[in-house]
């Protein structure tokens, strides 16, 4: 495969460094928002071919675990056919299946033509981080990790916003054919801007040899069986009440068997698909570790904001999408001074600020009420929205930090792949939560609704004479004030229990504050700007 950028005559501007990851946003950007994109018109797509409830989960849970499993073979990938072509190919993969996605009118169909998306979107952002790196020389990874961040961040943000307002607007295929221009422009741009450095690509060139002559078919396979399981289980086990179903107690199972078994086939085979030896370094262990935290809470904050607003505050779909807007500007707004920032400060200092700031906005979600609107989900929103920037740019940028040049592609699809992982379980764990903190607060509850307590008397008094005046029978009178009581305990009761769960995600960014001080970047190292692209 030939490199343009190695024939060059002079050396390309520094402008084109932003007209390279201008061309290699697209891609990422679109894999990230149609990970949520599709939610909001579940019921939409549902009505239009025909599925049931459970049955059209699967169109979000085929495309995770598609890209989920794609995530760590970026670096293999790579090697095999070089990055820019990956990059290429995935875009194209992911253009063709969102036009086979708009078409499809039957749930197999979708289901097949979402998983080929997925596999095509697997790799675009791991892709696009290992590029960045390879491009921008060291003192400017902050700002390259900026804008990297910014496209994890914001597309889970905006895709239900998205989603809601092209399927009240047009109808559901549009979701899926809105890629296309998008797509092609990004192919085009990266096809005519996008090059390999000369290190990176012959590297690639020994490697991809070594690895056609003794490829790990085992490992793939103990690797395609575990992750395509574990997720499965991530993704269905609420909806199936966990153990509960002999599905799910197979699932895990044989997650665990394989999954074990490929961590040991990959740290005792000679050539490796997946390069775990890497986690040998303190700083992308640890890096990778927080950022599987800071994702699992960003998912879950994803999920239960909206659901927050229009269950209980009112909010139709378009309006919770545009009151989480405060939280995509603070993103903004921070972002350009964190890249600059980082070459200055700690990394650790950065991101043990991020959580501190995080836990006080999450406190604040955590006094939120039913008469609460927008006014009150502004400030910590804004709040959220600047602890995750502060977490997720150093963090980003640290993780890949003392990782060589040749094994970026490696170590990018492995921080990708880990930090799916914690959007998963973190999403799991608190949708489980939700409904056992709902059961558990209206128990609660209930213990303490009685007639003969005076508060009780005080609220029942004016309604038990309302309803006599309106319904002579005694008897149906009661049950029906009754009715309302439950209904008021069980709305509550879902306020307690968002009230816990906003809590325990502000109480999750504890665990970030030791882990940041492993997080350490030589400040003195030196990197030969000659062999990055300029």
């Amino acid at each position: 495969m030939s490199v343009r950028s190695a024939t060059l005559p002079s050396p390309i501007p520094p402008v084109n460094k932003w007209i390279i990851t201008l061309s290699i946003a697209f891609g990422s950007l679109m894999a990230t928002i149609d990970s949520s994109i599709v939610n909001v018109a579940i019921s939409y797509i549902r009505g239009s071919i025909g599925a049931t409830v459970e049955e059209i989960t699967w169109i979000s849970t085929s495309y995770i675990v598609a890209m989920v499993l794609v995530m760590p073979l970026t670096g293999l990938l790579g090697a095999l056919f070089g990055q820019k072509r990956l990059y290429l190919v995935s875009l194209v993969v992911f253009v063709l299946g969102s036009m086979l996605c708009g078409v499809a009118r039957s749930l197999p169909a979708l289901v097949v033509f979402r998983v080929l998306q997925g596999f095509g979107a697997g790799a675009l952002q791991p892709s696009q981080q290992a590029i960045m790196r390879q491009t921008f020389p060291e003192e400017e990874q902050g700002m390259a990790m900026a804008i990297f961040s910014m496209g994890i961040m914001i597309g889970p943000a905006i895709g239900p916003t998205l989603g809601g307002w092209i399927t009240d607007n047009l109808s559901w295929p549009w979701i899926f054919f809105i890629n296309l221009p998008v797509g092609i422009v990004g192919i085009f741009m990266t096809w005519k801007n996008v090059h390999e450095p000369d290190d990176v690509r012959n590297a690639n060139l020994a490697r991809g040899e070594s690895l056609r002559k003794n490829m790990d078919w085992l490992g793939i396979a103990f690797m395609a069986i575990g992750i395509s399981t574990l997720q499965y289980f991530l993704e269905e086990g609420p909806s199936k009440d966990w153990f509960e179903s002999t599905q799910i107690i197979v699932c895990a199972f044989i997650a665990t068997v394989s999954l074990i078994a490929f961590v040991i086939r990959e740290l005792t085979f000679s050539h490796p698909v997946v390069n775990l030896r890497l986690f040998r370094d303190v700083t992308f262990a640890s890096a990778s570790l927080v950022a599987a935290v800071v994702f699992a809470a960003l998912m879950a904050s994803m999920f239960l904001l909206p659901l927050f607003m229009q269950e209980l505050l009112g909010f139709n779909a378009t309006q919770s999408g545009i009151s989480l807007m405060p939280r995509t500007l603070a993103m903004l707004a921070v972002t350009p001074f964190l890249g600059r920032l980082y070459n200055h400060v700690a990394p650790s200092i950065l991101i043990a600020l991020g959580a501190a700031t995080f836990i006080i906005g999450s406190f604040q979600l955590g006094s939120l009420t039913l008469q609460s609107g927008f006014a009150n989900l502004v400030s910590p929103l804004l709040i959220t929205g600047a602890g995750l920037a502060f977490l997720m740019i150093p963090l980003n940028t640290v993780a890949l930090s003392s990782i060589a040049r040749k094994d970026l592609a490696d170590a990018a699809g492995l921080n990708s792949f880990i930090r799916q992982i914690g959007g998963s379980i973190g999403l799991t764990i608190f949708v489980t939560l939700l409904d056992r903190y709902i059961i558990r607060s209206s128990g609660d509850l209930m213990a303490h609704v009685t007639p003969l307590r005076f508060e009780v008397q005080q609220q029942l008094a004016p309604l038990s004479q309302q309803l006599a005046a309106r319904i002579p029978d005694l008897n149906m009178a009661q049950a029906f004030l009754i009715r309302l009581v439950n209904a008021k305990v069980a709305l509550q009761s879902r306020v307690l229990a968002f009230e816990k769960l906003f809590l325990l995600q502000g109480f999750l960014f504890f665990i970030i504050l030791p882990l940041s001080f492993f997080l350490k970047v030589d400040r003195g190292k030196k990197v030969h700007v000659d062999t990055l692209m300029e």
